[in-house]
Order: C-alpha cells, then sequence, then structure tokens
C-alpha cells in the first residue's frame, strides 16, 4: 500500500470534481476547491473520518467493497479504479462484462436523478446502484450476496422476489428474465457468472428448465410495468432504459404518466421513505 500516492490521487480526483457533477447544489459560500472531504464519504456509504483518514495517510488499508465504494463516488474511469487499488496494495478487478463498477457517464445521470426511481443493474440484473426513490419503490436490491445477487437467480429461486409483482404478471416476467439471463449467456460464456446462475437454475427450477429450453433470447418489453408497493398498492410504472456504450450496464428510470392516479402514488414515495424487505 503506497499511502502518500493514494493519498494525493484522492485528494486530486476529489479536488477535480464539481458539485454539479455529482448533482450537488454548490451552493452561494462554497470556497472548497471541488468537492469537501464529507460530500466524498457521502457519496461513497462511509465515514468521513473514515475517508479523511486515508487522505491523510493514517487510515488503515482499505477493502476492496471499500475501495470499489470510493471509485464510484468520485466517479473514476476503470483505468483510474485500477490505479485506485494498485495504490492501496490490491489486485485490480476483472473487467468482465458483469463488472460491479458503475460507468462515470451513466453514474452522472443518476445523480441528477434525486426525486426519480432509478437504478443501475449489470448484465445479468444485479443492482449497482439505487436513488433514494428506487429504494422506496424496490426495496434495497444492493443488499443481496451471492449468486442471489442477480434478480435472474432470485426470480426462480426466491418466492419473495415475486412480491413485487402482481401474480398475474409471473408468467411474462418469468419468460422475459430466462431471454434475459440467455443474452447475457450467449456474451460472457459458458464459465462466466452468467453460466453458473444458468446451472444452478437448471438443477433447481423447472420452471427456468423449460424456458431455458425454448431458447427465446432478447424479449422486448413492452408498455407499464406493474409494481406493488405495500402502502401504496399496484403502480403502473413506464421503465426508460439507457445502456452504456458496451451494452454492458443500464439505467432504468421509472415514470409516470401524468395525471394517473400512479403519478400520483409516485410522489408519495419520498413521504413514505424505504422499503422494508421481505422476511
Amino acid at each position: 500500500m503506497d499511502r502518500a500516492q493514494l493519498a494525493d490521487f484522492l485528494r486530486t480526483r476529489r479536488e477535480a470534481l464539481q458539485p454539479e457533477d455529482v448533482g450537488l447544489p454548490r451552493g452561494p459560500r462554497r470556497r472548497t476547491r471541488g468537492l469537501r472531504r464529507e460530500e466524498v464519504a457521502t457519496l461513497c456509504g462511509m465515514s468521513t473520518d473514515y475517508y479523511s483518514r486515508i487522505e491523510q495517510q493514517r487510515g488503515p488499508q482499505p477493502s476492496e467493497p471499500m475501495l470499489a465504494a470510493i471509485a464510484r463516488g468520485l466517479h473514476l474511469s476503470l483505468d483510474e479504479r485500477d490505479h485506485l487499488f494498485r495504490m492501496a496494495g490490491h489486485n485490480t478487478p476483472g473487467r468482465a462484462l458483469r463488472g460491479d463498477h458503475v460507468n462515470p457517464g451513466i453514474m452522472r445521470i443518476l445523480d441528477r436523478l434525486d426525486d426519480t426511481p432509478a437504478q443501475v443493474i449489470n448484465g445479468i440484473a444485479e443492482t449497482l446502484t439505487q436513488t433514494r426513490l428506487a429504494v422506496a419503490l424496490l426495496g434495497d436490491e444492493t443488499r443481496h450476496t451471492g449468486l442471489a445477487r442477480s434478480l435472474l437467480h432470485r426470480w426462480f429461486t426466491d418466492p419473495r422476489a415475486r412480491l413485487i409483482y402482481p401474480e398475474d404478471d409471473h408468467p411474462t416476467h418469468s419468460r422475459f428474465f430466462a431471454s434475459q439471463l440467455r443474452v447475457a449467456y450467449s456474451r460472457q460464456g459458458a464459465d462466466s457468472r452468467a453460466g453458473r446462475i444458468v446451472d444452478v437454475l437448471l438443477e433447481e427450477s423447472e420452471e427456468f428448465a423449460a424456458l431455458w429450453s425454448a431458447h427465446e433470447i432478447g424479449i422486448p418489453r413492452d408498455g407499464p410495468k406493474r409494481i406493488r408497493h405495500p402502502e401504496l398498492g399496484v403502480l403502473e410504472l413506464h421503465c426508460q432504459v439507457l445502456f452504456d456504450v458496451d451494452q454492458a450496464q443500464a439505467l432504468l428510470v421509472f415514470t409516470a404518466t401524468p395525471g394517473t392516479e400512479s403519478y400520483e402514488k409516485l410522489q408519495l414515495l419520498s413521504v413514505i421513505g424505504d422499503r422494508q424487505p421481505h422476511t
């Protein structure tokens, strides 16, 4: 771990970011060049003291998850992320298409959607980051570990994953998710994480095995999506999708038609707060 180089790198990246780059108000009395340490710490989901100690060359060696969070918070490119890991004494993460590093351009857009349910997913439907209203609408989808990080895996193995959608819509979602997994499998190969999910689901889910044998791939999802909220009931929402240049990650933005009941319900999400996970 090169403490001096790590600290200097973090400082220069922090000072290069402006508040408007990450969706923060500038304010009339800002004197700090770039972002403040406490702002970066909030973006990274860690305490100001922890982040500050790293910048001051007196903190512990950051773990790989902490470094990944810092890379997302500072909107680092892949090359910058790899440099961050090396300075901290870790091997650089692999650059598979399922990578957890959020594309900086996608992240800049997400930062401006604080009043909208939106989230970033990768090719196997692992949620990488969410806005606070996405958590209120869908629950914290970043809390899962292992293969369960993928909604494609949870859908066919955990009945709780289906509670968010009306039961009448389950067959449509099953076809779509199976076809989405086939796209990931085709791109990443049998030895990838997508391949491991396929192997597990073929063993554990008869429904998935039947859908997989149909060889449907890339089924389009048109029209609104119905989402069931425990307090607001069913919302009919449009899901707009923006892909990054490699088609490896997608930004999902949930909106409702103005003047509808679902639009009014969507406005209440910020009042209700985070959706609690199913137990």
